[in-house]
């Protein structure tokens, strides 16, 4: 009977210490994140430096995928599922925002000495926005410029110190670098109808003087029309119809083009895999003094409005704001921020390309915002294949995605 009493005496003194062990753990509060951040990304890291804080905050992590990023997102918020934080392709940032899914963090953000609007690039904090107030915190950015290949410049009889700064010369250098013979195109970019189109599509028209909502424009007719000349005179890859940005830039490493249009996310694998002298230069412009423009990609953190524990989520996004000063060197990937210097990494092509990004940046513009964006980027998405494969003249195929777009704006 006494061993009996004890061993009862010990499991109730082990069951009290399991339940204050439980009831202690209970007193953290839990958030739930989703990203599309792989393992060697920022997204999981961040949330494991957070999580070892012991802040009385834990927030456990969800790798989706880019495809069901809107479509399971929105079905988490209406069916009372949705996780407390998300990281969100920035185009799509308004469409949650404006359906009220999204927090307002106007307040909160007045209130932070971690996230101040003022430190942003322009084009992400852009992104954010819906009705003049803060719907979300800037993750990360980039944008696009364009790749060339010195060696080939010289070859040519090209200076190296004087890639193409127009369209025109970016067309006449294309049909110098292009040589069959050795299966090299001179240019490589993205045309696919995806976002990737869109994405590499649209700062063109913004330079010929367009917009989303003024996709016809003569300009940006004119830039369209420069793209179907560089197809149709073989300058390119057919594949460009059909390949994506990371695909394209391959043909540029590989050695098979003279010159790529994309994006910092590059320089790591560029600095592998190139085994010749390369560098980045601004954009082209329509002409000489004309304005410039850029793509801007990457994610936003939001809240989502259903969250239980909203300011507790917002720390954890000044925490990730906090460690911004780390975005490029842990991760490759460019700070949303201009108050932030990039230190240099000791590699001199690496190094003199970011400072050309970094001068981009200043121009990138964000596609929207607005809330129907993919119905909008489809529209221009139509356009560029229909005029690049023949079905339409460029001026055609814009004005038909223009009165799409009109029809979709109301």
């Amino acid at each position: 009977m006494a061993i009996r009493k004890y061993a009862i005496l010990g499991a109730l003194a082990l069951a009290g210490v399991s339940l204050f062990g439980l009831s202690a753990k209970a007193e953290d509060v839990t958030l739930t994140l989703w990203s599309l951040d792989k393992d060697t990304q920022p997204a999981p890291n961040l949330v494991k430096e957070f999580n070892a804080q012991n802040n009385g905050i834990k927030i456990e992590y969800r790798l989706i995928q880019f495809d069901d990023v809107v479509t399971e997102a929105m079905r988490a918020y209406a069916t009372g599922q949705a996780p407390d934080i998300i990281a969100v392709d920035n185009p799509e940032h308004a469409m949650f925002s404006s359906r009220g899914a999204f927090l307002d963090l106007t307040d909160m953000i007045a209130k932070s000495s971690v996230i101040k609007p003022d430190n942003y690039f322009p084009g992400p904090l852009k992104s954010v926005e819906w009705d003049g107030k803060y719907y979300g915190v800037p993750k990360a950015t980039n944008t696009i410029a364009l790749y060339y290949n010195k060696d080939m410049f010289k070859a040519k009889g090209l200076d190296p110190a004087k890639p193409p700064q127009t369209w025109d010369e970016l067309v006449e250098d294309a049909r110098k670098l292009t040589d069959p013979a050795k299966n090299v195109y001179g240019l490589a970019f993205s045309a696919k109808a995806n976002e990737e189109g869109t994405f590499q599509f649209l700062p063109w028209a913004q330079m010929g003087g367009g917009s989303y909502e003024h996709v016809n424009a003569d300009g940006a007719v004119k830039a369209l029309g420069i793209w179907k000349t560089i197809m149709d005179e073989k300058l390119a890859s057919p594949d460009t119809l059909t390949r994506g940005q990371w695909d394209s830039t391959g043909t540029f490493n590989s050695g098979n083009a003279a010159m790529a249009i994309s994006g910092p996310w590059e320089l790591d694998r560029m600095t592998q895999e190139a085994k010749f002298d390369w560098g980045v230069t601004l954009l082209p412009v329509p002409k000489e003094g004309a304005e410039r423009s850029s793509a801007m990609g990457d994610f936003n953190w939001a809240i989502f409005a259903s969250s239980k524990h909203p300011a507790e989520a917002f720390k954890a996004l000044e925490y990730f704001a906090s460690q911004d000063d780390k975005m490029f060197k842990n991760f490759g990937q460019l700070p949303a921020r201009s108050d932030i210097t990039i230190p240099e990494t000791g590699q001199p092509l690496k190094d003199a390309a970011l400072k050309v990004f970094l001068e981009q940046l200043k121009y990138a513009k964000p596609r929207g915002p607005h809330p129907q964006w993919p119905k909008i980027s489809k529209a221009i998405q139509d356009a560029i294949q229909a005029a690049l494969t023949g079905q339409m003249s460029p001026k055609d195929a814009l004005d038909q995605a223009a009165d799409k777009i009109k029809a979709v704006l109301g």
